[in-house]
């Protein structure tokens, strides 16, 4: 592996001497120099040279190195300042801490000391810019894109909803970014600095799920080896996102109604209870009001969660969205990537724009990435726009096959085996009225998977039951 470059190192200090002693030390190890003799040439350098650490003296012309620090913070707060003094004091080092400097060294400089302090303000400097970046990246993935009436409305709700306490149920079809709303609510809210702790109802076996919310003690079922803290736990202080909260058993939904009305969660095998602070924001896919009128639903716990409902548009409802949207992946993707930056040209976009997009934004953030990979070219055309998007009429539903249950002919041998195996699934979730927990028993597949198939087929009960 190749090592890593040294950055450049920027020396601020009105002595001759020290600036050549400190090049000699620093030129040997392989660093870049910059040198300045005054506190306005080195703001100046500052922004010429791009350093990754500065060494500025204390006492020098003019313009000492107190204020010298205090610009440099306010151009680049993560920016390693490392001060020099002849005249060291206890009181001058506090007050360079104070603002900012990240070490203290005294002159005579010795040149072990010099490396060893370098080295030890490159690495923070790099670990800064890593958490930098990677918080960036984070935001960037998070972050909500459009600006269609319907957007606007579910941004005016996160806005109002965030800086409350409450409860927040977001519902919406699989696919529409119901998980960037929570994580909006949270960013905006008093707890944001607080856990954000994402729970996949859907996810977790029956068995499991109430030890993963509330935690369970040793020995308190078989497999229990160690005390587990369960997800309330972790996100005492923040936000507990219940993804799929509709796939909760009836017992668990019973501990999560406990933690809403007092505030307080029993791990599984717990002698006690113990409070925490947690707000929980939930999501669902289904019509929760269908679900209670079945039995499988609390219909107390439903109106404690949906204090505050946000309802999130399909993307076939904000089609004026959409161009933003491709160009906001493609970007994203080929920066992820390290890949040339790719253009989507307009008719792509259109095409694109005319689609049913069953499986919503995150549908069509996949079919821009396969477009950025299989395209050779720097711009992605129409006629790179995979054959299966686009083409079917927005409001019908996708095809379950002719009477008997056989998939239309026609096609590609893999499209027959998509519309054979979503037939199969349709048909079997009627035999068992829509309980995904039954099917995926009855087909022997794990419920995990049986979920991520209806996303991909875009099975919903409203349009296949």
């Amino acid at each position: 592996m190749a090592a890593r470059s040294k950055p450049t190192v920027l020396v601020v200090d009105d002595e001759a001497d020290i600036r050549s002693s400190i090049r000699m030390i620093l030129e040997y190890e392989g660093y870049a120099l910059v040198e300045a003799a005054t506190g306005e040439d080195g703001l100046e350098a500052l922004d010429r040279a791009r350093p990754g650490v500065v060494l500025l003296d204390i006492k020098m012309p003019r313009m000492d190195g107190l204020e010298v620090l205090a610009r440099i913070r306010q151009r680049d707060p993560s920016l390693p300042v490392v001060m020099i003094s002849g005249h060291g004091t206890i009181q001058t080092a506090v007050e360079a801490t104070r603002l900012g400097a990240f070490d203290f060294m005294e002159k005579p400089l010795e040149r072990e000391r010099v490396l060893l302090v370098l080295r030890n303000a490159v690495e923070r400097g790099r670990l800064e810019s890593e958490n930098r970046d990677l918080k960036l990246s984070f935001e960037e993935r998070f972050t909500m894109i459009g600006t269609s009436p319907a957007m606007k409305a579910v941004q005016d709700a996160i806005a109002l909803a965030a800086p409350s306490k409450a409860s927040v149920l977001v519902m919406g079809e699989s696919g529409t970014g119901k998980e960037l709303v929570a994580r909006a609510i949270h960013r905006n809210s008093p707890r944001a600095s607080r856990p954000f702790v994402k729970v996949n109802c859907a996810a977790i076996p029956e068995e499991l799920i109430e030890s993963e919310l509330f935690g369970h003690e040793k020995g308190s079922f078989t497999g229990a080896l160690r005390d587990q803290t369960g997800k309330f736990a972790q996100a005492d202080g923040g936000t507990i996102f219940l993804d799929e909260v509709g796939d909760m058993s009836g017992r668990t939904q019973a501990k999560v109604l406990r933690a809403l009305q007092d505030g307080e969660i029993e791990p599984v095998g717990a002698a006690k209870s113990f409070v925490v602070d947690v707000r929980v924001i939930a999501a669902t896919n289904k019509r929760l009001e269908d679900e209670i009128a079945a039995g499988r639903f609390r219909e107390d716990l439903f109106y404690r969660l949906n204090v505050v409902p946000i309802h999130i548009p399909a993307l076939r409802e904000r089609r004026e969205d959409i161009p933003a949207l491709v160009g906001w992946f493609a970007e994203a993707f080929c920066r992820e990537n390290g890949l040339k930056p790719k253009t989507i040209a307009a008719d792509a976009v259109e095409v694109l724009s005319r689609a049913p997009w069953r499986g919503n934004v995150r549908e069509l953030r996949n079919a821009v990435e396969r477009m950025i990979i299989m395209t050779p070219r720097d711009t992605v055309r129409a006629s790179d726009v995979p054959p299966q998007v686009g083409t079917s009429p927005v409001a019908e539903p996708a095809p379950a096959g002719p009477a008997g249950g056989a998939p239309a002919g026609g096609g590609t041998l893999q499209e027959f085996k998509d519309a054979s195996e979503r037939t199969f699934i349709v048909q079997k979730l009627k035999e068992h009225d829509w309980n995904v927990a039954a099917t995926a028993k009855a087909i022997d597949t794990p419920r995990s998977n049986l979920y991520k198939k209806l996303e991909t087929y875009g099975i919903r009960r409203e349009t296949d039951g």
